[in-house]
């Protein structure tokens, strides 16, 4: 190597990378030249590099043999391969989703079905919605949509029930 910015062992210098779980001696892929080339780029747009280093380093990943020689190639830009995991700051990593209460999906299922089923599905809506929310707020399981979704649509559907029924009780008696 004839930069001897980039060379190990100079104080104060990146340290080539060495790959996690890929021995040194691995041949290299035109893929893996591809990635060197494109981190070299990206170093080169950003004003890191000269044009004299871009080209003399880009021309040295055509021609490596290994994956150690480019990441050494490349291991001294922001995108190149680290010598351990960067930590991403907590504002950026993304919290894994709540998973979804079964009895939520459920009572929507139930109170979804309450039309087709003229109404038959309405108590187990009801049943399952409230709890669904009542388990939601306990555990912090998702679905609390799910379950307002089924308990409406159920206490719809108990409502039209009562509602026809009376007015059959009162044509019976009226009748009768």
């Amino acid at each position: 190597m004839s930069n001897p910015s980039w060379q190990p062992g100079q104080g104060g210098v990146p340290q080539p990378w060495q790959p996690y779980s890929v021995p040194s001696p691995m041949l290299a892929s035109h893929a893996d030249r591809e990635r060197a080339v494109d981190v070299l780029r990206a170093g080169y747009g950003e004003g890191r590099l000269e044009k004299a280093e871009f080209d003399k380093r880009v021309a040295r990943a055509y021609t490596a043999r290994t994956v150690g020689e480019l990441a050494m190639l490349v291991g001294d830009l922001p995108q190149g391969p680290l010598t351990h995991p960067m930590a991403v700051p907590r504002t950026f990593v993304a919290l894994p989703r709540p998973r979804t209460n079964g009895k939520a999906v459920g009572a929507a299922v139930c109170g979804v079905l309450c039309l087709p089923t003229f109404g038959f599905t309405g108590v187990p809506a009801v049943v399952l919605g409230q709890a669904a929310r009542s388990e939601i707020q306990r555990t912090g399981e998702g679905g609390d949509g799910l379950a307002l979704i089924g308990l409406v649509l159920g206490w719809m559907s108990v409502a039209a029930w009562t509602v026809i029924l009376t007015l059959m009780l009162a044509v019976a008696i009226g009748s009768g």
